[in-house]
């Protein structure tokens, strides 16, 4: 179960940080309110994961989470380049996240 709700938090993670930049400074009320929503969910279901995971691997995880389905959403949603060190990059990340939970 605390493996369900870390992801869960790291998809809000990835939910907030691509809401950032629908909010214009938080000058957009319906973005920023969907955004810190996202932001309070994901950091309430990490409290939670972390309960009965480690910290380290637990951080670790969510942040690779927020970080990987961030850059790939970026890509499709801004056009942000999708360079083969970037892809390269990603893999390593996910690799490093498999890696932490296998280890956990």
């Amino acid at each position: 179960m605390a493996w369900l709700l870390l992801t869960l938090a790291g998809l809000f993670e990835i939910g907030w940080a691509i809401g950032l930049k629908y909010t214009g400074g938080f000058s957009r009320p319906l973005a920023t309110v969907l955004t810190v929503s996202a932001m309070v969910i994901s950091m309430v279901l990490l409290g939670l994961a972390v309960r009965s995971l480690p910290v380290g691997t637990a951080y670790a995880v969510w942040t690779g989470i927020g970080t990987v389905g961030t850059v790939i959403l970026s890509i499709f949603l801004f056009s942000e380049p999708a360079t083969a060190l970037r892809l390269g990059c990603i893999a390593m990340i996910i690799a490093g996240i498999a890696g932490l939970k296998f280890a956990a």
